[in-house]
């Protein structure tokens, strides 16, 4: 029995839907100035306001260039909005004694402060729910006389709840996978209509990871929902915190002349504030990378780390270590994926050496291997391309090591030079048999090796659009460059991708490229979706200088439209997978493509050459007997070529 529809997505919002902190609270853990000169650091600062009893406790370590009375201005902003205004005279607030006078030097405030029920009030409920709060206080340090600002600091505020969650992350990656070995399942049971559907579906889902981890590299200083959706999708880019890689990449970089951050390991060893001012003292051999700087009277340095390293850092992977770490990702898929086939070839082996195989299709892959394995790797590096592409490129600048920067061109080079090889050896084929035929069907889908060989990169696409994987490998390209060379603005990336996936979504509107109405349905849905999650995008630039309340809803909006979004196309892919596995007759649920492939895509076995002529005259409209660009005489040399001259 198949499990209902309603019930995968029980399971997926259970997932989604997660948070990982019950208990009504605003915290701060961070206090950054906000004005040039500000005579007030921080090197520890712990927040926490409990509404329940009205309380404000707070732990504070800092340093101050400020002498005399003071008078402090709090300001609260939610999504761009104040929410809330209170100035705090200390010589008049008892918790507060000791600031008044300020004198310079250290100061050390540890106290309870128990607010009005009109102020705890004024605090809307949904503050304490909204995962991943766009919020923060401001407060400006006044000279009590003269009203002249002394000091400008602000602390961010979370509620304890985030949509950044590992299970998200770990468990579309496992989909992604099952639904890759149903596909496969399908394939070597002879299902496989079904098994090019679901292969389909899944490529499309898994792009659309891909496409939200490009918007969280981007530049664009997104809303802190958006920040942390992304990141749950950077695992598609390689971005996964090991120990091992990080070991790894970290010696690779030393052992090559590199000289590797140390800013996670020192946080890891640190309060929050140290830590962050810990940052500062670590970061300065960086500044290459940085966005903004700012600096104080205190002599604090303050870099914003942004884009790439922003992902980087909240993946808890050393800034320097980003490159090596999807490199190491994308080395150790390609051996898992090519050691299990190699593992499968060798069980095939042994049944067929015992006589227990009996099933054709096995048969067919042992003695279509060569052309298996170069099929393989056509599929890795067409899954790893966005990766590949945006990190090799973005090492570029980033300058980790002379070594890895060879290692990026290199890789970057013998990955393009692979896909347009293959790219180019379709095109050819489709030619020759548009000229020799009339149709470019019959050549691409007539033998077997060919098929096996290169059949990933038209097999989705209706025949006429077989050159499509062509523009959309340029697409992705022409992206990635955006957003490896472009990290110092996030308005230039953000028209540039607004551009980008305006134009694939009207292509794909009108030429519908894929193999049938359901294929195109999915992927012009995932093309909206990109597009709308484009044009937040350009909004989070700030580019119409638009309210900050504006822009914090857009946040919202972004996060519910995406999650909505993500999980439909999760339900399909795996509704498919489950049908693809568990359904004795799969096929049925598919319409046949409406084209010749699945004549032409009989085994050589099953059809010699004059029945293949007949279905190539039949393609071309043409009568058995009568004329044709070719000799009825002549059967078997354009019909079906040798399986050596069809492997390279």
């Amino acid at each position: 029995m198949l499990p209902r529809p309603w019930a995968l997505a029980a399971l997926l919002f259970t997932v989604f839907s997660r948070c990982i902190c019950a208990e009504r609270l605003i915290q701060s853990s961070s206090l950054n100035p906000c004005m040039a000169n500000s005579s007030l650091s921080a090197t520890l600062f712990n927040v926490v306001f409990t509404p329940n009893n009205r309380t404000l406790t707070f732990n504070i370590v800092g340093v101050s260039d400020i002498s005399g009375n003071v008078t402090a201005e709090l300001d609260l902003y939610a999504y761009g909005k104040r929410l809330l205004q209170k100035t705090l005279d200390p010589c008049a607030e008892g918790d507060l004694k000791q600031l008044c006078p300020m004198n310079t030097g250290q100061i050390n405030i540890e106290s309870n402060l128990v607010l009005d029920q009109d102020v705890v009030n004024d605090i809307p409920g949904i503050a304490y729910a909204v995962p991943d709060l766009d919020a923060r206080v401001r407060i400006y340090i006044k000279d009590s006389s003269s009203g002249v600002s002394r000091a400008c600091v602000e602390a961010d505020l979370f509620n304890g709840k985030t949509v950044y969650q590992h299970a998200v992350g770990w468990t579309t990656a496992v989909i992604v996978l099952l639904a890759l070995i149903a596909s496969a399942v399908a394939s070597s049971l002879g299902h496989s209509n079904t098994a090019a559907h679901v292969a389909s579906y899944t490529l499309s889902l898994f792009s659309y990871f891909q496409n939200q981890a490009y918007i969280g590299m981007t530049a664009v200083n997104l809303p802190p929902i958006v920040d942390s959706w992304t990141q749950n999708f950077q695992w598609s880019m390689g971005i996964i915190k090991l120990k091992a890689f990080q070991k790894i990449a970290t010696w690779y970089q030393r052992s090559t002349g590199g000289t590797p951050s140390t800013i996670v390991s020192s946080l890891m060893e640190t309060s929050v504030d140290v830590q962050k001012k810990m940052k500062r003292d670590i970061i300065d051999h960086l500044t290459k990378r940085a966005d903004s700087e700012t600096s104080t009277s205190t002599g604090t340095k303050i870099t914003t780390i942004r884009g790439m390293e922003r992902v980087g850092f909240r993946a808890g992977i050393e800034i320097t270590n980003i490159f090596a770490t999807a490199y190491i990702f994308f080395i150790l898929f390609s051996i898992i994926v090519i050691a299990c086939a190699c593992i499968f070839k060798l069980i095939v082996e042994v049944l067929e050496r015992t006589g227990r195989l009996q099933n054709n299709k096995l048969r067919e892959f042992r003695e279509k291997w060569r052309a298996v394995l170069k099929g393989i790797i056509i599929r890795i590096s067409l899954i790893t391309f966005p990766l590949l592409a945006v990190l090799c490129c973005w090492e570029l600048t980033a300058r980790d090591s002379a070594a890895e920067i060879i290692v990026a061109i290199v890789t970057l080079l013998a990955t393009i030079a692979i896909l347009g090889r293959a790219c180019w050896r379709v095109i050819a084929k489709a030619r020759r048999s548009t000229r020799e035929h009339k149709t470019p069907g019959y050549l691409l889908f007539s033998n077997p090796v060919f098929l096996t060989q290169w059949g990933s990169l038209y097999l989705q696409f209706k025949t006429a659009c077989y050159y499509f994987t062509v523009p959309l490998l340029i697409f992705v390209f022409i992206k990635a460059l955006f957003i490896a060379f472009a990290q110092s603005s996030g308005t230039v990336q953000g028209f540039a991708i607004f551009i980008l996936d305006l134009v694939l979504l009207v292509v794909l509107s009108i030429i519908r490229p894929y193999m049938d109405t359901k294929t195109n349905v999915v992927n012009i849905f995932v093309a909206s979706i990109n597009f709308i999650s484009a044009i937040l995008l350009l909004i989070f630039t700030e580019v119409f200088n638009q309210q900050g309340l504006v822009t914090g809803v857009c946040g919202l909006v972004f996060f519910f439209f995406n999650a909505v979004a993500a999980l439909v196309l999760l339900i399909i892919v795996l509704w498919a997978s489950f049908i693809a596995i568990l359904s004795k007759t799969p096929d049925k649920r598919y319409q046949p493509v409406q084209d010749d492939r699945s004549s032409f895509m009989k085994s050589r076995d099953r059809l010699g050459g004059e029945e293949l002529n007949d279905l190539g005259i039949t393609a071309r409209n043409e009568h058995p007997y009568g004329t044709s660009s070719r000799s009825s005489l002549e059967p078997s040399k354009p019909m079906l070529e040798t399986d050596h001259s069809r492997h390279h």
